[in-house]
């Protein structure tokens, strides 16, 4: 059975694939990229979509985790990044129980465009589930969609104070917060970013 938040996705894979490939890795984290490790790191991306910073982040010399839990936008990931590394896992917030069982840690942890699919329930064991996947001195990468709902979604409002409270209250140190613009030229949807570091 599907999680909620992947709602619309499954049936969309092949046109969604065409819109996330069409922007650059670097070009949608530009802003964040200084405080990513230095590879080999060993990072995870959670709600990986097709896989286009898993892929990118593998090229670097990462070793790469990508969770997925729509199986059609894991399908089209593997088929479109076949030779690159990744390792792709059937699992899905907010808690995350595959990853959770097997015990691994991780230097950085991406949550892009994904933070916005959970109900307000869902956050906080959501986001102590991913704390405790960090390493010490690990770092999360947060982006947090604001704009109207596409038909067919589920979404909901993400306060960007609402996150960041709920990581420190995990013990995580917010390190950046920026804003920018929808890279696909959506003039009503904005994106802010979040950094947040576990300490030592």
């Amino acid at each position: 059975m599907s999680a909620p938040g992947t709602a619309g996705y499954g049936e969309a894979a092949e046109q969604l694939a065409v819109q996330y490939e069409s922007v650059d890795f670097t070009e949608v984290h530009r802003a964040l990229l200084h405080l990513y490790p230095a590879p080999p790191a060993a990072v995870l991306d959670v709600g990986a979509g097709t896989g286009r910073d898993a892929a990118a982040l593998a090229a670097l010399g990462h070793r790469v985790v990508a969770v997925e839990p729509t199986p059609e936008l894991r399908a089209v990931g593997e088929r479109l990044h076949p030779d690159s590394g990744v390792r792709w896992v059937a699992d899905e917030l907010p808690a995350l129980p595959r990853l959770s069982a097997a015990g691994e840690r991780f230097d950085l942890v991406l949550i892009t465009a994904v933070w916005m699919h959970l109900a307000p329930v869902e956050r906080p064991p959501a986001i102590a589930a991913v704390a405790r996947l960090l390493a010490p001195g690990a770092r999360l990468a947060l982006t947090l969609r604001h704009g109207p709902v596409p038909p067919g979604r589920r979404m909901f409002d993400v306060p960007p104070e609402h996150t960041v409270t709920l990581a420190q209250a995990q013990g995580l140190r917010l390190l950046h917060r920026g804003e920018r613009p929808d890279l696909h030229g959506r003039q009503d949807v904005s994106w802010t970013e979040l950094v947040l570091e576990r300490g030592r």
